[in-house]
C-alpha cells in the first residue's frame, strides 16, 4: 500500500539535548529533532512533527520553553512546527493576568497552538479559565494533559466522567481542546475506577464517557500519543475500528517520545497500518488520523 507521510502532533525535543538534566541514572535525556527522525520518525514514516513545551514546574526538572522549541523548529523548518507554553500562573498568578499578551507574541512568532498544558490545577480553576479564554480568543488550539489529583504529579485535574473538561468545552465552544494522558483515555470505556484511571486499563471497551463527549462537543479532539493512546485502541480491536470510523475527523496521530527506547509508537503504527490493510478502517479514515486532521488543526490546508 502507498506510504502516507505522518504528522506527529505530540513531539518533545530540544535544541541542546546535552545540556538538559538526565532522567535518571541510566542517562536518559531529552532528544533533538534530528534524533527523533533518525531513531523513530524515518522508520515510522513521520514527515513532520509539532514540538510541545513543558513550562510548568510539576512536569519537569528543567522546563522546555517556547523559545527553545521555536529555535529547534527553526533549525528544521521543513520538518517541525511548534506550540508555545504559557503557565496559567504566569505574570501575576491571578485570573486577571493578561496572558493574551504573551500568547499573541508567540503566535506572531509562528506558534500554531498552546501546550502541552500540564499545570496541576483543577480544570475549572479561574487561572486555567483565564488561559483558555485567551487561547479561544486568539484561535490557538490547546493540548492538555489530564491528571487525577492535586499533588504527586502533573496535569489538569478532573474527576471520573470528566465533568470539568466538559465545562471547558461548554464555556469555550470555539477552542479546540486536544486531550491526552492515561486519565483522558481511560474514559474511552465504562470500567473506570479511582484505582485504574491513571493506568493502562485492559479489556473490552463499551459505553465510555469520552465517545459521548465527542458526540456532543465538536471542539474536542483526541491525541493518540504515548502508551495511553496506543493502549486505548489496542485493548479492543473491534471497538478501535468503530471509534476511528465514527470520529475520523477528530483523532490525531502522536508519539510523545521523551527518551530513547519507547516501543509504543511502533505498536500503534503497526496497529493502524493493519486496520488499514484489512479494510477495518477506510483509507480516508487512516489518512485523516495520521495526517489530514493535523493539517487542518495546523491550518496547512
Amino acid at each position: 500500500m502507498e506510504v502516507v507521510g505522518k504528522i506527529d502532533m505530540h513531539a518533545h525535543a530540544v535544541p541542546w539535548p546535552g545540556l538538559t538534566v538526565p532522567y535518571g541514572p541510566d542517562g536518559g535525556r531529552k532528544r533533538s529533532v534530528e534524533e527523533l527522525f533518525t531513531e523513530y520518525y524515518d522508520a515510522l514514516h513521520v514527515e513532520k512533527c509539532v514540538l510541545l513545551t513543558l513550562v510548568s514546574p510539576e512536569a519537569v526538572m528543567d522546563p522546555v520553553t517556547s523559545e527553545m522549541v521555536k529555535f529547534a523548529a527553526d533549525q528544521n523548518k521543513d520538518r517541525a512546527f511548534w506550540f508555545c507554553g504559557v503557565d496559567p500562573r504566569a505574570v501575576s498568578n491571578l485570573p486577571s493576568s493578561d496572558l493574551g499578551y504573551l500568547l499573541a507574541h508567540y503566535k506572531a512568532l509562528g506558534a500554531r497552538g498552546v501546550g502541552e498544558i500540564t499545570a496541576n490545577l483543577r480544570a475549572d480553576d479561574p487561572l486555567l479559565e483565564n488561559l483558555f479564554s485567551y487561547c479561544e480568543e486568539l484561535e490557538m488550539p490547546a493540548t492538555i494533559h489530564l491528571a487525577p489529583k492535586i499533588g504527586g504529579g502533573y496535569g489538569i485535574v478532573d474527576e471520573i466522567g470528566l465533568p470539568r473538561l466538559e465545562g471547558i468545552l461548554k464555556r469555550h465552544p470555539k477552542l479546540k481542546i486536544l486531550g491526552h494522558s492515561q486519565l483522558f483515555w481511560s474514559e474511552i470505556g465504562d470500567n473506570v475506577t479511582e484505582e485504574n484511571r491513571s493506568r493502562y486499563i485492559k479489556g473490552k471497551v463499551q459505553n465510555g464517557r469520552l465517545p459521548r463527549l465527542l458526540r456532543e462537543y465538536e471542539n474536542l479532539y483526541c491525541d493518540l500519543s504515548a502508551g495511553s493512546g496506543a493502549n486505548a485502541l489496542l485493548r479492543d480491536r473491534e471497538h478501535a475500528a468503530r471509534f476511528l470510523e465514527e470520529f475520523s475527523h477528530r483523532v490525531l496521530y502522536g508519539c510523545d517520545i521523551c527518551a530513547s527506547g519507547a516501543k509504543y509508537p511502533f505498536q500503534l503504527d503497526a496497529f493502524l497500518s493493519d486496520l488499514r490493510r484489512t479494510g477495518e478502517i477506510r483509507e480516508e479514515t487512516y489518512r485523516n488520523v495520521v495526517r489530514d486532521n493535523a493539517k487542518r488543526i495546523l491550518r496547512l490546508v
